[in-house]
């Protein structure tokens, strides 16, 4: 509860903040935001996160201070997790031995910190940084705008999503006005990819397919498609968008190779259709229309498996969209 993280931070001084494995624009812009929060609290406060901030993040205020380590110490009063599924997530040695404070906008989250502040309302966690500046009575600077504008635009992929609300745009707009400058925010983000992405991406795109209703898409990224493009795991981010682009395309899977029979699973979906259900089915979770999860098995194995749960998900979406309509119908509220 957010109360319950204010009263912890007024209390204490030492703290640690960590995210995922592979951290992305809200896991990071998120932590670099509370990062500046605590600051300006004067707490003593380091970022600490196990795998290097990525080169489309690096111009984030404070990116350079972020520590690359595979455990936290205990000298910390308590460390908080941003945007993690479970306490594994990290990849941080003995986490769970830490005070933890979990703070995520995931429905499907775990609640395993000793604080559990979850709001699936959020559109981003960096909009619950957001309000957790005007809990605390902490000014939001330019430092603090710059990172939660990033998770804004990264987790709403540019205020595409259906996790985007009146309230985001909302905190965007007082972030413009705090000093954030869009155009420059999505260069960097969006538009600063080594050649290694398109030569990765040409690889991975041909082996884009459809089912046979066309509503359910997938692609493949092996691991030698990565070594033959020299590539960084960072360059297929947003791969698993393009087949949405088409108009008959509901859900896409999108599986990357992390060793030989495990497949690292992008889902996307649009409208009503919950890939976040069936991420949940492999242990892992996200939203209704962007989740992941790890697959095993060989790629034909793997890729079956999961293109029939999508269809099965498509079908659950669409059926209760016809049972809506002809309800509507009933009552003389649709043309027909």
């Amino acid at each position: 509860m957010l109360s319950q993280v204010v009263e912890l931070i007024e209390s204490k001084r030492r703290f640690a903040i960590t995210s995922h494995i592979r951290p992305d624009g809200d896991s990071l812009g998120s932590s670099l935001g509370l990062y500046w929060l605590l600051r300006a609290l004067d707490k003593d406060v380091e970022v600490v996160m196990r795998d290097p901030v990525p080169h489309a993040y690096q111009q984030l205020p404070g990116a350079k201070d972020v520590r690359v380590m595979p455990a936290v110490d205990s000298s910390y009063h308590a460390v908080f997790v941003i945007e993690c599924s479970d306490i594994k997530r990290p990849g941080l040695i003995d986490l769970e031995k830490q005070l933890v404070v979990n703070i995520d906008h995931h429905s499907t989250t775990a609640l395993f910190g000793t604080i559990n502040w979850i709001d699936s309302t959020a559109s981003a966690v960096g909009e619950m940084i957001y309000n957790l500046c005007k809990a605390t009575g902490v000014r939001v600077t330019k430092e603090i705008a710059e990172c939660v504008y990033t998770a804004l635009i990264t987790d709403t992929g540019s205020f595409h999503y259906s996790n985007t609300t009146e309230r985001t745009f909302k905190v965007a707009s007082e972030l413009v006005r705090i000093g954030v400058k869009p155009a420059k925010t999505a260069e960097s983000v969006f538009a600063s990819y080594p050649w290694s992405r398109i030569q990765l991406m040409g690889a991975v795109l041909s082996t884009a397919r459809r089912d046979e209703s066309g509503r359910v898409a997938c692609m493949r990224q092996s691991i030698e498609m990565q070594e033959l493009a020299k590539a960084s795991d960072e360059d297929a981010d947003g791969f698993v968008n393009y087949p949405l682009t088409v108009e008959e395309v509901e859900a896409v899977a999108m599986l990357k190779e992390y060793e030989p029979g495990v497949y690292r699973t992008s889902l996307r979906s649009k409208g009503d259709v919950n890939v976040a259900k069936v991420a949940e089915k492999f242990g892992g979770g996200g939203h209704r229309n962007a989740a992941g999860c790890t697959l095993k098995g060989s790629w034909e194995e793997a890729e079956s498996e999961i293109v029939a749960l999508l269809q099965d998900a498509v079908k659950k979406a669409n059926g209760a969209k016809d049972i809506t309509e002809d309800a509507l119908k009933d009552v003389g509220l649709m043309s027909v």
